[in-house]
């Protein structure tokens, strides 16, 4: 393995290195984004007609199981080799996470808090965005932070379809030109940027919910130092 060529990209990738994580970004990150802005509104009629959660679930459910060739499979003859035949697949896997993960988070608002919402004289759609979402802030990004990094590491499988697999096209390239380097290039820098979107979700969930106790104090408030005999005496 010659790791001095570590960052060394065969030319018919057609990007630079910077160039395949910002195409990974966008092939993975604007999937997530499409997803949770389906999410929203499915979720908020999965709450207000009970009834209608467990075919939506179930849904959801059987298209995540659908393997994402056989989405590719599809779609290519209608959206091409391009990058939207990616997205797709991945925006639909976003559902089963993020729609159970809203409907937790807006069940889990109290009823009192609801009823003084109501008795203010706020209508149902200001109060699913302005009472509702703010206080599921916390569910909605768990599911985000699972959605996300899942998408990221999936774009990789658009290498089958034309090289549109972002840092997955590393490891194609890596087999076709027998260098390992490039195998290694795609899976530490795809793990890379899994974490470093994570801790930004979690930056943005902390920013969000200040109300919300940190780690460390809630820590330190559950976990008291015993006094001294000498302070017992």
């Amino acid at each position: 393995m010659n790791l001095d060529r570590f960052f060394d990209i065969p030319s018919d990738l057609q990007h630079s290195w910077a160039g395949l994580i910002g195409l990974h970004l966008r092939e993975a990150l604007l999937p997530v984004l499409a997803g949770l802005l389906l999410a929203l509104p499915l979720a908020q009629l999965c709450v207000r007609f009970r009834w209608l959660y467990p075919p939506a679930l179930g849904a959801t459910t059987v298209l995540y199981a659908v393997p994402s060739l056989a989405f590719f499979v599809v779609l290519i003859d209608y959206t091409g080799q391009t990058e939207l035949t990616v997205m797709i697949p991945l925006a639909v896997y976003s559902l089963v996470v993020l729609v159970p993960a809203i409907v937790d988070g807006v069940r889990s608002v109290p009823r009192e808090t609801l009823a003084a919402a109501t008795a203010m004289g706020v209508g149902p759609v200001r109060r699913y965005l302005q009472v509702q979402l703010p206080i599921a802030v916390p569910a909605i990004m768990a599911g985000l932070r699972v959605a996300t990094v899942s998408s990221i590491s999936l774009v990789s499988v658009g290498a089958l379809i034309g090289n549109q697999g972002a840092l997955g096209n590393l490891l194609a390239a890596a087999q076709k030109y027998d260098r390992p380097e490039l195998a290694l290039n795609s899976v530490l820098t795809t793990a890379a940027l899994a974490i470093v979107c994570d801790a930004l979700l979690v930056l943005l969930r902390l920013a969000l919910t200040p109300w919300m106790p940190r780690g460390g104090r809630a820590k330190t408030a559950g976990r008291q130092r015993p006094l001294p005999r000498e302070a017992i005496r």
